[in-house]
């Protein structure tokens, strides 16, 4: 690479550690800007992007040590390549996720400012997905759950709420109704295939329940296959609360 080209739009994401559907990450081309006039780079594999002046800030990904673009200005830049609200309201809760995590990568109010300095491509669903964005969203399915819940008209739930019953953590989970005391439980493969989580689960699961607790478990088939299945199992379980 040149001193003025650095990485952006999904190969920046996939440095962050941002997730993305699969179907951007089919494309084995690398996303390389560069600020115009500037030549952009015609490399076989590679994808040139032109970005304004001040509209981009690129930084070194502390890992790799590899030039990049900054989460925030990578977050800017997905508005042109993700299609559905969703996936780029779960890639800007991974930015600015504060759950287990020392510092976001960024804060929504740095989200923000980047909308501002400048036009480009997709700054309307961009705009749209701002106010959607939550800190306390731990993973992509979470992201896409919290979203078809309230899509069909439920309550917006709280992120990995801690359940408290006698001064004790019974559990911390994925999203809680606190007031109906309704756990939503999203499990993905892993927890099938680690035989210490899914023991680790049954007992929280247990747990819950003996407290009094309803848990709804939802599954990728659930919410990414029919996405009214997810929000039908949960707003039931609500309804007999």
């Amino acid at each position: 690479m040149l001193p003025h080209e650095a990485f952006s739009h999904v190969t920046a994401a996939i440095l962050w550690d941002i997730p993305l559907p699969l179907s951007v990450l089919e494309d084995p081309r690398l996303h390389v800007c560069v600020t115009g006039p500037l030549r952009l780079p015609r490399s076989r594999g590679v994808r040139g992007h032109e970005v304004t002046a001040g509209s981009t800030t690129v930084t070194v990904e502390p890992r790799t040590g590899l030039r990049t673009t900054d989460p925030a200005s990578t977050w800017a830049a997905l508005g042109s390549v993700l299609r559905s609200e969703r996936d780029l309201v779960a890639a800007g809760d991974a930015i600015i996720r504060t759950w287990r995590v020392r510092h976001p990568l960024a804060t929504i109010d740095e989200l923000a400012e980047v909308l501002d300095t400048g036009r480009r491509v997709g700054i309307r669903s961009l705009r749209d997905a701002l106010p959607l964005l939550r800190m306390g969203s731990a993973s992509r399915p979470e992201s896409h759950l919290r979203l078809a819940l309230l899509d069909a008209g439920l309550p917006e739930p709280e992120l990995n709420h801690p359940v408290i019953i006698d001064g004790r953590v019974v559990a911390t989970a994925d999203l809680v109704y606190p007031e109906s005391r309704v756990a939503v439980e999203y499990e993905g493969e892993h927890h099938l295939l680690d035989a210490q989580q899914w023991a680790y689960d049954i007992d929280r699961y247990d747990a819950l329940r003996s407290a009094g607790w309803a848990v709804v478990r939802i599954t990728k088939a659930d919410l990414f296959g029919r996405t009214e299945r997810a929000a039908n199992k949960v707003a039931a379980a609500l309804r007999a609360r």
